[in-house]
C-alpha cells in the first residue's frame, strides 16, 4: 500500500509540474529543473577539490617529492571528474522521476567539469612549490578557503544557511584530507 501511494504521489508532483511549467505559474518549477545540474556542479566541485587534496596530502605523508605529488593529483583529478560524471549519468537516470529530471547528460558533464575545477585548486596551490613543508600547509590551507567558499556557494544556490553549510562542507573536507594524510603516513612510515 505505502508503494501505490508513492507512486501515485510522485505522479502527482509530475503532473503538477507538468503542469506548471506549461502555464509558467511556478517559479520554483524553473529552480527544480536546474537543480539536478546545480547540485551535480557544487558537489563535483568539492568532491573534485576533497579527492585530490586528500590525494596529495596522503603522497605528500610519504614522498617529500614535488613530481610525485602533482602526478597523484593529476591522476586523481581524471579518475574522480570520470567517476563523478558515470556516476552522476546513472544516478540521474535511474530516477524514477526521470521526467523532472531530463537533464541527465547536463548534470553529468556539470559534475565532470565541477570535479575538475574542483581539483585544480590544491593542484595548482602545490604546483610551484619546491619546499615539501610549505607544500604540505598551502594544499590544505587553500582547500579549506575553497572549501568555505563550495559550501556557501551550495547553500546560496540551494537557499539554505551558509554558514551551517559551510562548516559542514569544510568539516568533510578537513576529515578526508586527515584521515587521508595520517593513514597514508602511518603505512609508508611502517613500509607496507
Amino acid at each position: 500500500m505505502e508503494a501505490t501511494e508513492t507512486t501515485h504521489n510522485n505522479t502527482f508532483e509530475l503532473e503538477t509540474i507538468r503542469t506548471n511549467t506549461k502555464t509558467g505559474e511556478d517559479d520554483d518549477v524553473n529552480y527544480t529543473k536546474r537543480a539536478q545540474w546545480l547540485r551535480a556542479a557544487v558537489l563535483g566541485a568539492n568532491d573534485g577539490l576533497i579527492t585530490t587534496a586528500s590525494l596529495m596530502m596522503g603522497v605528500g605523508a610519504v614522498k617529500q617529492d614535488v613530481k610525485a605529488m602533482i602526478l597523484t593529483g593529476f591522476a586523481g583529478l581524471i579518475a574522480a571528474a570520470c567517476s563523478m560524471a558515470i556516476g552522476e549519468y546513472v544516478s540521474v537516470y535511474s530516477q524514477l522521476d526521470i521526467e523532472v529530471a531530463q537533464k541527465k547528460m547536463q548534470a553529468a558533464v556539470a559534475s565532470a567539469l565541477a570535479v575538475a575545477v574542483g581539483a585544480m585548486v590544491p593542484l595548482l596551490a602545490a604546483m610551484f612549490i619546491k619546499d615539501h613543508k610549505v607544500r604540505i600547509a598551502v594544499v590544505p590551507t587553500v582547500a579549506t578557503v575553497a572549501l568555505l567558499v563550495f559550501g556557501w556557494l551550495g547553500a546560496y544556490l540551494g537557499k539554505a544557511p551558509a554558514l551551517k553549510a559551510s562548516i559542514r562542507v569544510l568539516g568533510g573536507g578537513w576529515f578526508a584530507m586527515g584521515i587521508t594524510f595520517g593513514l597514508t603516513k602511518l603505512i609508508g612510515s611502517n613500509g607496507l
